[in-house]
């Protein structure tokens, strides 16, 4: 037993004497090869953390578990330089006056924009308040589709990007108008990387339009946003039940079938890297039974005003991000894997080259 532990006391001290080794080496080639991009891997390292991980490794374990803890701690070393990257990011992007939160970055001007949001917010809910008494008093005789609530939304989102000077340039915008005049409902689908998505889709229908928007059940929980969705009829789905994504296929149908227009996020999710991601076959399910059109946005650089790591905008959009909007595609004269191919396609060719999917 005794030579048993003078073998893996051996070991230990082995590891730990090759660890520091390799340590020092690296030392060596930072003094030579001064690459910011190096120089910040090395500095991530937590010596305690390699030497604990070496003394483990020291301990006889299975073959196909030590492949396996080399997969994890390959993972997390990947999660942190992750981390440090959006770190060094974030101050680079902000400025001097740049301070990081466990919500997200801030910087002078994405305090000014939290402050007008939430000051702005305040009138935005006592109208909310307003509309839910006259629902409540009318027993939701009056405005059955909820147009009050989407006004009084309209004019919070119309003023922040007005004070905010957030709006973005517009491309094709004309298409749009032209085909609102028609009268016939939609389903307009954009991509998505950045928050101010939302508020730059609101600002295509104007003043005169009824749209819902087709979100995860999560923004409901969003002070004055959440309660907006919920009172203003919009259509939120937990992508984790099953019976809440068939009750929004019926919602939708209802919704388009009596004139409302609908919007939706077809990755859904925000893209972090910014490219676009694989779509969710919902919203082109819905359009495709109703037989509505489907009106494809492409949002560019909005994710350059607000990244997913901050709390708020970080500088105005204006000059910055531009909203791409293409020809309506009928959805009756093509199968639903047609539609979605096409509306994909398009949105790709109006996305700038960083924007655009690796595999497109």
């Amino acid at each position: 037993r005794m030579h048993k532990k003078r073998i893996f006391t051996m070991a230990v001290t082995t590891k730990k004497l090759s660890v520091l080794l390799l340590l020092v080496s690296i030392c060596c080639v930072k003094s030579w090869l001064p690459s910011s991009h190096i120089l910040s891997r090395v500095k991530s390292i937590n010596i305690s953390n390699v030497l604990r991980a070496s003394a483990a490794s020291a301990i006889p374990v299975p073959e196909e578990n030590a492949s396996g803890s080399v997969e994890a701690a390959a993972s997390t070393t990947s999660k942190v330089s992750n981390k440090e990257i959006v770190k060094q990011q974030g101050y680079k992007e902000g400025g001097l006056l740049t301070f990081n939160t466990k919500y997200g970055f801030l910087n002078p001007y994405a305090i000014y924009y939290g402050i007008t949001s939430i000051f702005l917010g305040l009138f935005w809910y006592a109208a909310l308040w307003g509309c839910q008494l006259l629902y409540f008093l009318s027993g939701n005789r009056i405005d059955k589709r909820r147009r009050l609530v989407t006004f009084f939304s309209q004019v919070w989102g119309e003023s922040l990007m007005a004070l905010a000077r957030l709006r973005p340039e517009m491309e094709g915008l004309d298409k749009l108008k032209e085909f609102l005049k028609t009268k016939k409902p939609a389903m307009l689908v954009a991509n998505h990387n950045s928050w101010l998505d939302i508020p730059f889709v609101g600002t295509l229908y104007g003043w005169g339009n009824n749209y819902k928007l087709v979100s995860k059940a999560e923004l409901g929980k969003v002070p004055i946003l959440g309660k907006a969705i919920k009172l203003g009829g919009h259509i939120m789905v937990d992508r984790s039940d099953r019976k809440s994504q068939v009750m929004t296929l019926r919602q939708g149908m209802d919704l388009l079938k009596n004139g409302v227009h609908l919007c939706t996020f077809p990755e859904g999710t925000r893209s972090k890297s910014g490219r676009l991601l694989p779509f969710k076959s919902g919203a082109f399910k819905i359009a495709h039974k109703v037989g509505a059109p489907v009106i494809p946005v492409s949002i560019c650089g909005s994710a350059k005003s607000m990244p997913y790591y901050w709390m708020f905008p970080f500088r105005p959009s204006r000059g910055v991000a531009k909203v791409v909007i293409h020809d309506p595609i009928s959805s009756d004269d093509k199968s639903e894997k047609e539609l979605t191919e096409e509306v994909r396609g398009k949105i790709i060719e109006g996305l700038p080259e960083d924007q655009k999917p690796l595999d497109s």
